[in-house]
């Protein structure tokens, strides 16, 4: 966990590795930035935590990360702390004192704080102007985006791009480039592998050590790509977008989809003391549990391969995805489309795909899909897994797959083929994983989860290189 030390003397706080050696006596340590914020101090001039990752606790209350989970999606860029509340099912006061009691601040101080520190380094990493930021970075106004970066940082916008590094500034061939923090030992390459395997045809693709995906921002489509930063704690993200406002929203997706939003570091402590599963999680300590981009992705993938080899499976989601999906022309690594809205999965657009020799996407598998384009709607970080059972279009295998790529804390998918192989390589009964795997590795199971289906992928791979040969 990213710790901040405060010093009351000189009201600034540090992140760790600062250079400044203030007296224990006059420190204070905080977890995230916005607690340290909320109690005066700013940031400091040298270290510029707000360039560091700082997520919250994968052991906090699962109420304030629900809710932690709204304030990323901008429940809070023109609601009040009042309607966060209601959709968490808490008072207001109750859910501030939650919030105060394990982070430090209220939600109202950490939604300021994250748009504040977003623009500081948009302000840092690029040349958009300081109006376009204000936007970019969920500000309703310039006025607010003026007042706030006062408050926090006790300059203007403009006196802060002035102080910028000369290093700072990130140049892209094409797009807006920005660094993305991550946490220490975070393991891009075992992410990126993770992703790899699971990626959509068309709209995924895995290059080298880069990720391109495309996306589509109120209909109109774009490209995000990442790839390993030029120095340790962060990746480098190039997006080209249609236009910058509401850009903190989409960074912060990418954020959940490669598992940056969350510290694992305490589970993958415990876990690695596991005397099954210790080995797997010490071979690659930093995989973090991926999100996803959309629940709609992960459940059209999962339903369609379900019964079929990946080669198969593969053909169907192609199939789909160029039938169906927005088309994005011109770009590289095989991506041609951006994944179909909700709307454009109906049963009868679904049951006239065909991919030869398959024929037709059969009656069951069209109806599942277009069940759960329907709700989609409904999927998203934040909901509950009493929320997810009670969703009729979703059976127990699709639930547990939602919920590991949606923030749940029990979540394990063990119909996964992957984990499977895992389970089966590590020693688990033949046919009797469900009763072997259920009490195991709380409170860290989608985490366990994670590195046994990264490891059933590699297995899966060194076995199918060896048959091919």
């Amino acid at each position: 966990m990213t710790t901040y030390s405060a010093v009351v003397t000189t009201g600034i706080y540090c992140r760790p590795g600062c250079g400044a050696k203030p007296l224990a006596r006059n420190t204070r340590t905080y977890e995230l930035a916005a607690a340290a914020e909320a109690a005066g101090f700013r940031a400091c001039l040298r270290c510029r935590p707000y360039r560091v990752a700082g997520p919250v606790a994968a052991d906090a209350p699962e109420l304030v990360c629900r809710a932690w989970q709204l304030i990323i999606d901008g429940v809070l860029d023109e609601g009040t702390e009042a309607a966060l509340a209601r959709r968490v099912g808490l008072s207001p006061r109750h859910l501030r004192r939650l919030f105060l009691r394990h982070l430090g601040a209220s939600p109202d101080q950490l939604a300021r704080s994250r748009r504040a520190h977003f623009a500081r380094r948009l302000l840092d990493d690029t040349d958009l102007t300081v109006l376009d930021i204000a936007f970019a970075s969920g500000f309703g106004s310039l006025r607010q985006f003026n007042r706030i970066m006062r408050e926090v940082f006790r300059a203007s916008p403009t006196d802060l791009r002035e102080r910028r590094h000369r290093a700072d500034r990130l140049a892209a061939d094409g797009g807006l480039a920005l660094r993305l923090p991550v946490l220490p030992g975070y393991d891009w390459d075992a992410v990126r592998d993770f992703l790899a395997a699971r990626a959509v045809p068309g709209v995924e693709a895995v290059e080298g050590r880069t990720y391109r995906r495309t996306i589509t921002v109120d209909g109109a489509p774009g490209l995000l790509e990442v790839s390993p930063g030029d120095a340790a704690g962060h990746l480098l993200l190039v997006a080209h977008l249609p236009y910058w406002e509401g850009l903190i929203h989409v960074v912060d997706q990418v954020g959940r989809l490669l598992g940056t939003e969350t510290d694992h570091t305490a589970g993958v402590a415990a876990l690695s003391a596991d005397p099954v599963l210790g080995p797997v999680v010490r071979e690659r300590p930093g995989l973090a549990v991926p999100g996803a981009w959309s629940a709609l992705e992960v459940g059209v993938r999962e339903l369609l391969g379900r019964g079929r080899d990946p080669e198969e499976a593969a053909r169907w989601l192609k199939a789909l995805v160029e039938a169906l999906g927005t088309p994005v022309p011109g770009l590289p690594d095989g991506l041609t489309h951006a994944f179909p809205p909700p709307e454009a999965l109906t049963r009868a657009r679904l049951e006239s795909l065909t991919v030869d020799p398959d024929g037709r996407l059969p009656a069951e598998d069209a109806e599942a899909i277009a069940a759960l384009a329907e709700g989609a709607g409904t999927l998203g970080y934040g909901t509950s897994p009493d929320a997810l059972a009670a969703l009729p279009y979703l059976d127990e295998d699709l639930r547990q797959v939602l919920g590991l790529r949606l923030g749940q804390r029990e979540a394990f998918p063990l119909a996964d083929p992957s984990l499977r192989a895992a389970l089966e390589e590590l020693g688990a009964p033949s046919g009797g994983a469900d009763s072997w795997t259920a009490g195991r590795w709380r409170p860290w199971r989608p985490l366990a989860a994670t590195h046994l289906m990264a490891y059933g992928d590699r297995r899966r791979k060194a076995a199918f290189s060896l048959s091919a040969e």
